[in-house]
């Protein structure tokens, strides 16, 4: 990215405000996250929770390796590193991103699945399900994105220019890259939120026709929808929609970059959707890890004694 000096400084005061927001909310609300659905999946795991406990997992490999993204910066966008961490880099923060987008989308399917057809969802809930589909989840994003590897390190491809980590692509290097990129586009993009778009308002709608289901649950139930929506179109969108004009254009978009700023934004949402999801993070539900914990230390102190254990006693914790 070439620029004059005092525009490349206020870019990268830009780039650096991004990834440092990211981290220090992200990582400590993914770490909650990971701690919550890591004793919930030891009890009674839904197949959500486990999908959810992927993309926490996912999200935490992204915050882990943006460290190295902000020193990245900090270099004014030249990578001091060795050319085998930017391989690593590279591959860990784009398979991250894309593997988050297709378990947003699983997580979506399992959700409108459970409502629509109850039945077969009772079929669906054992483990193994929702553990084969973040498998495969995992393996599709991760051998896409090993496209990292080869056009940095295969011998017709790689180029001696190392100042910059996966950007300034040769011709030769485009040529192989822009189709990869458009295939991205539909895989990792367009289809799941055509998919998860069409299982929300189908989900919403079944909701609102049974007078049964409560307020509370209908509330749950768009705040995910929203969530997710907003995942996609400001996470997940920008960055893809790259890809495809750049495959138009015939060249890689020199603002492509900016737009994975915005999937940066990916790690504090997703514990949004969290909240939405599962009962595991509502303090007033039955479910809740931190409403246990919080009954053990009350009994555990003055409090319960001024207060009395009703409270805590009306509700049978379970996992």
């Amino acid at each position: 990215i070439y620029m004059g000096a005092t525009k490349l400084q206020t870019n990268i005061f830009i780039i650096l405000t991004f990834y440092i927001i990211s981290f220090l909310i992200g990582l400590p609300a993914n770490l909650v996250a990971l701690y919550a659905f890591s004793i919930k999946i030891h009890h009674s795991p839904l197949p959500t929770d486990i999908l959810l406990l992927n993309l926490t997992v996912s999200d935490l490999l992204f915050l882990i390796i943006l460290p190295l993204k902000m020193h990245e910066a900090a270099s004014g966008m030249q990578w001091n590193l060795p050319n085998i961490m930017c391989s690593i880099t590279s591959f860990t923060f784009f398979s991250t991103i894309h593997t988050s987008s297709l378990l947003l989308m699983a997580i979506d399917v399992v959700r409108y699945i459970g409502a629509a057809f109850p039945v077969i969802y009772q079929h669906l809930k054992k483990p193994v399900y929702p553990i084969i589909i973040s498998a495969v989840i995992w393996g599709i994003s991760m051998g896409h994105c090993s496209i990292t590897f080869i056009i940095q390190h295969h011998p017709s491809l790689s180029s001696s220019d190392s100042s910059m980590c996966y950007e300034n692509f040769t011709e030769k290097q485009l040529e192989v890259l822009l189709p990869v990129r458009l295939e991205f586009f539909f895989l990792f993009c367009f289809v799941p939120l055509l998919i998860t778009a069409y299982c929300y308002l189908r989900l919403i709608l079944i909701l609102y026709s049974r007078p049964r289901i409560s307020w509370m649950q209908k509330r749950k139930a768009i705040g995910m929808a929203l969530g997710t929506l907003a995942v996609f179109l400001i996470c997940v969108g920008p960055f893809n929609f790259s890809f495809l004009l750049g495959y138009f254009q015939q060249q890689s978009p020199v603002w492509r970059y900016y737009t994975l700023l915005l999937s940066t934004l990916n790690t504090c949402i997703d514990p949004i959707i969290f909240y939405f999801s599962s009962s595991v993070f509502h303090f007033t539900s039955k479910k809740s890890i931190f409403r246990k914990h919080w009954c053990k230390w009350r009994k555990g102190t003055n409090l319960g004694k001024i207060f009395g254990p009703a409270q805590c006693n009306s509700y049978r914790i379970t996992m």
